[in-house]
């Protein structure tokens, strides 16, 4: 059957018409794949951004939490964030502790010296001009305390002995204890050098095993109480200066101090090896003085005393050995410059 010629232009016009749909323009494919690669880059950016995120988060959370550990944001507890306790002290601060260089009342421990042996008559104490609490001399305790109190005596207190060692210091202590002193003076270790012989001598060991007991139990009974330690003199040199007086020779011979003033004129090689045997001990005896007080913050020694060169006028009239009156002046005021000095 015969198809119009009409009917054969509209089915060849509808086919034409198809095909353009179905095969589209390649500027059409062009824009097409551009869209599809934007939205396939936007989604790529997007997950990359999320895992670049997620691992961002991760360090800075770890960061955070190094930082916390290590006290660098300051804890509960750091006081750079709460500032001082209500004490006004900052947890852990320790209490400076000041050496008071005007204390308010004195005792003295110690030997012969202290209680002023020989400066005002013959072999007898004179604790009226001893260095330390003396009323009759320019003493420690005159210099230190105010005037009213220093002339009554009412707080200062001699608890030195004649004859004293460094075994006796315990005891004296225990005495000085019940009055509670301010300031403690100390000066001790003489008469364990002064034997009959110098095998009689504390030794040393012996001597810094008793002072460290005894300044251990000073600071139980009496936490606050400050100390003043004297170096031991020098004993060589006081026999030096002393065999100058026939007087004195003659008096010695009595039994002072006989390791090292027995036979005073005899210079053989014996004689000065006993002397100088005597000397180092003192020196020993003197460093242990040092070494333990130091290991005390308030306790002050001083090596004055033993450095010091005494003079025959400075020396008691009776003896030619123990401090007159004028070297326990001067004992005082050694002791003085190193109490009221501003620094030890």
């Amino acid at each position: 059957m015969r198809v119009s010629a009409t009917r054969r232009k509209r089915s060849a016009a509808a086919s034409s018409t198809t095909r353009t749909i179905v095969r589209p323009s390649s500027r059409t494919t062009s824009r097409s794949a551009g869209r599809t690669a934007e939205r396939t880059a936007e989604r790529t950016a997007g997950r990359a951004l999320s895992r670049s995120a997620g691992r961002t988060g991760v360090v800075l959370f770890t960061t955070a939490a190094v930082l916390s550990s290590a006290g660098c944001f300051g804890s509960s507890d750091d006081p750079s964030r709460h500032g001082p306790t209500r004490a006004g002290k900052t947890p852990g601060a320790k209490r400076t502790i000041v050496w008071n260089t005007r204390p308010t009342s004195i005792a003295s421990l110690g030997d012969s010296i202290t209680r002023g042996f020989d400066a005002c008559s013959v072999l007898s104490d004179c604790p009226e001009v001893s260095w330390s609490t003396g009323t009759d001399v320019k003493s420690l305790a005159q210099r230190l305390l105010p005037s009213t109190t220093a002339g009554a005596g009412t707080h200062a207190w001699n608890f030195a002995k004649t004859g004293a060692v460094v075994a006796d210091l315990p005891g004296q202590i225990e005495a000085a204890a019940a009055r509670k002193p301010k300031l403690i003076t100390v000066m001790i270790g003489a008469n364990d050098a002064c034997r009959d012989s110098v095998d009689d001598m504390t030794s040393t060991e012996q001597f810094r095993t008793t002072f460290s007991s005894a300044l251990t139990r000073l600071r139980r009974d009496l936490p606050k109480t400050q100390v003043y330690v004297a170096s031991v003199p020098d004993l060589k040199r006081l026999w030096s200066e002393g065999r100058k007086n026939v007087f004195g020779r003659q008096i010695w011979k009595l039994g002072i101090c006989p390791s090292m003033l027995k036979d005073s004129q005899d210079l053989d090689a014996a004689s000065n090896d006993r002397r100088q045997r005597v000397a180092d001990r003192v020196t020993e005896y003197n460093k242990v003085l040092k070494d333990v007080c130091g290991r005390d913050v308030l306790c002050r020694y001083d090596p004055a005393v033993h450095e010091y060169r005494f003079t025959t006028h400075e020396l008691s009239k009776w003896d030619w050995f123990h401090p007159s009156k004028a070297g326990q002046a001067q004992l005082a005021e050694m002791a003085y410059r190193r109490i009221t000095a501003s620094a030890p």
